[in-house]
């Protein structure tokens, strides 16, 4: 395993693309895996990914391409993998090489649907990964503002100081600054749960509600974020870092946020399969809900507002009932 050596990215989404894009300020060359050989193609001849990020331009004879999962692992000593959560085990049972010598980076904010795990334990598990050639990567970055340069902030969480530290400084450039934090499993669940709680704020939004009581609702969400992860990693941490509240602030407010405006379909009453049919992306909030709902029945943690967006998108409860008894317990 060399933390120096030739990086890998897994995943050909816009998130993908915008790490690639930071990358490749620093790097000679990167590997990229992309499933469809067409998106390959087509990405090689326009000199941009067709499908996602279209305005960023790439130098395609620095990227070596392949729709190959065992070739990229292969080539790398870095691999990185930036695809949604409800895909990655179609991506990885094509998987025929080990990823045990590698240094694994998880860019996914999302848990491992039906295992409930999050990615640092399920590489480890199930791929015998040591938890310290494991990193999560974190914190404020929508890879649309990462397509225009627009000054952003990453965290990179791993058990290893140094570790992090020597990957950090392959993300640093003029547009991304980098931070560190050993908090791995505290930033892995913040990173999903705050998709969870853009939904909610979406859903309010949907409602017309108004600023105010978003102020309240995403204060609230900060405080369950804290109890859940203190229940789940006793570690001592600062939620009010750029990883966790920085995160949870950009992914309810902005306008990029596919989770906000996912939420935003199903308060102004969307049906859930319609939502997910018009916004033609995946909403990982959708299916942390699910998971975290059902990590909490081991836990007991209260966390009312990730219950109301539970019942809302899986139990078909009328939105406006659950967000007008949610509100009565909000502080």
């Amino acid at each position: 395993m060399n933390i120096e050596g030739k990086i890998g990215v897994i995943g050909g989404g816009s998130w993908a693309t915008a790490i690639a894009k930071i990358l490749l300020a620093n790097e000679d060359s990167i590997n990229w895996y992309m499933r469809r050989q067409d998106q390959i193609a087509d990405f090689i001849n326009l000199g941009k990914n067709p499908c996602y990020l279209s305005g960023v331009k790439f130098d395609v004879s620095r990227i070596n391409f392949t729709s190959n999962i065992n070739k990229v692992v292969a080539e790398s000593d870095v691999l990185i993998f930036a695809v949604p959560s409800p895909f990655l085990k179609s991506h990885l049972k094509k998987l025929r090489r080990s990823l045990s010598g590698k240094f694994i980076v998880s860019a996914i904010k999302g848990i491992v649907p039906n295992e409930n795990m999050i990615m640092s334990d399920y590489f480890e598990q199930i791929y015998a990964v040591p938890k310290d050639r494991i990193a999560v990567l974190a914190g404020p970055c929508h890879a649309e503002e990462v397509a225009l340069e627009r000054l952003s902030y990453l965290t990179i969480g791993c058990r290893s100081r140094e570790m992090a530290r020597a990957l950090a400084r392959r993300f640093v450039n003029d547009f991304i600054y980098t931070t560190i934090s050993d908090d791995i499993v505290g930033i892995e669940y913040g990173s999903v749960m705050k998709n969870i709680y853009a939904i909610a704020a979406g859903i309010c939004h949907g409602l017309k509600y108004g600023d105010n009581f978003q102020a309240v609702l995403i204060s609230n969400a900060l405080r369950e974020l804290k109890l859940f992860c203190n229940a789940t990693d006793p570690l001592h941490r600062d939620v009010v870092e750029s990883a966790y509240l920085g995160d949870l602030l950009v992914t309810a407010y902005s306008k990029f946020s596919r989770n906000r405006l996912f939420g935003t379909m199903i308060g102004k009453g969307f049906s859930v399969k319609t939502a997910q049919i018009e916004m033609e992306m995946i909403a990982e909030g959708y299916y942390a809900t699910k998971c975290i709902y059902e990590i909490n029945e081991n836990y007991r943690v209260n966390i009312p507002i990730v219950d109301a967006v539970y019942r809302i998108l899986y139990e078909r409860s009328s939105p406006t009932v659950e967000i007008k008894k949610l509100a009565e317990k909000l502080e």
